[in-house]
């Protein structure tokens, strides 16, 4: 099943795969290994891949490309991003301070201008080797130096790219609901990328974001569901990442929470968290990260799984562990 990203023509599968994971997120990834997850993704149904020049220094991009050269471009979507252009870096050293296992021979430049969108755009076609991405998304714009560039100038440039067919969809991929909630009031993206903003541990999108997306027809690609990996097992303690950190206290016991009510009724905590964040209507795919093929499989399965019982939602609801607001898995 897929479903289209706002008024666009591109239908993205349900279920996402998020490219981070093989550009090397904390952890180095052998080559094999990355090409084995794509593949793993790909036998699993998933048909929607997402990856940015920021992940891994274009790591993920070359990745991503090599791997799904083995299958038919019209086949699958995908997207990546654009707001940072790679350039050479000549102190060297690790990524590491940014989150990526690589060496750092490039380093990030932040350029929202018109002419920077067609560049990023046009170095990413060449990491991945395609001649076309299907949707392109700003990435980040509130962490730049100037994020009015992002809106003034990256915007219009994406959407003449539209308007001209070298794209099919456009929109911004955020983990801030304000910067998210602007762009859907004074644009006409697509889509937009929510990142750890709608979970089954927290739900602050439900205050502006979802509601305006809903309104005017802009599809959610709902992407960090598992809080970072704190609900990506069946039982949180203080050894899982939470927010690419260590969880407060307080966060911890709510998850743990949230775990206690899922084993009262025989569901597991990431089966719960994944099903949830596909439920509201304004989500058009559920996008996982992966460095292995046995997590992205095991993602996939749960993600098939039949909803959880009624019960569970209301009990959680009951504890308040779960806003009663919350559409909730049918």
């Amino acid at each position: 099943m897929t479903r289209s990203l706002g008024p666009s023509a591109v239908a993205v599968t349900a279920l996402g795969f998020g490219a981070a994971s093989i550009g090397n997120l904390y952890r180095s990834v052998p080559d094999d290994r990355a090409m084995a997850t794509v593949d793993a993704a790909w036998a699993a149904g998933i048909r929607y891949f997402d990856t940015a020049p920021h992940y891994g220094l274009g790591l993920s991009e070359r990745r991503l490309g090599r791997a799904l050269a083995a299958h038919p471009r019209a086949e699958y979507v995908l997207s990546t991003k654009v707001g940072r252009l790679l350039r050479e870096n000549p102190d060297g050293g690790s990524d590491l301070d940014n989150g990526f296992d690589t060496p750092a021979t490039l380093r990030r430049v932040w350029d929202f201008t018109a002419d920077g969108v067609r560049r990023s755009l046009d170095a990413s076609l060449d990491r991945l080797g395609l001649d076309r991405v299907d949707v392109v998304l700003l990435h980040d714009p509130e962490e730049s130096p100037e994020p009015e560039v992002a809106l003034r100038q990256a915007y219009p440039a994406l959407d003449e790219l539209r308007r001209q067919g070298v794209v099919g969809a456009v929109g911004v991929g955020s983990k801030d609901p304000a910067t998210l909630t602007r762009f859907a009031v004074e644009t006409d993206v697509d889509v937009l990328m929510v990142a750890g903003r709608y979970t089954l541990l927290e739900q602050p999108a439900l205050d502006g974001i979802l509601p305006v997306c809903q309104k005017r027809g802009i599809s959610v690609l709902n992407v960090g569901v598992f809080n970072s990996g704190l609900l990506a097992v069946e039982w949180p303690d203080e050894n899982r990442p939470y927010e690419y950190g260590s969880a407060p206290a307080e966060i911890l016991r709510r998850a743990q929470g949230i775990a206690a009510v899922c084993r009262r009724h025989g569901v597991s905590l990431p089966h719960a968290a994944l099903a949830f964040a596909g439920a509201h209507p304004a989500v058009a795919s559920v996008v996982v990260g992966a460095g292995r093929p046995a997590h992205v499989t095991r993602s996939a399965e749960w993600f098939a799984r039949p909803a959880p019982p009624a019960g569970l939602w209301a009990e959680l609801v009951a504890e308040g562990l779960l806003r009663e607001d919350a559409p909730l898995p049918s």
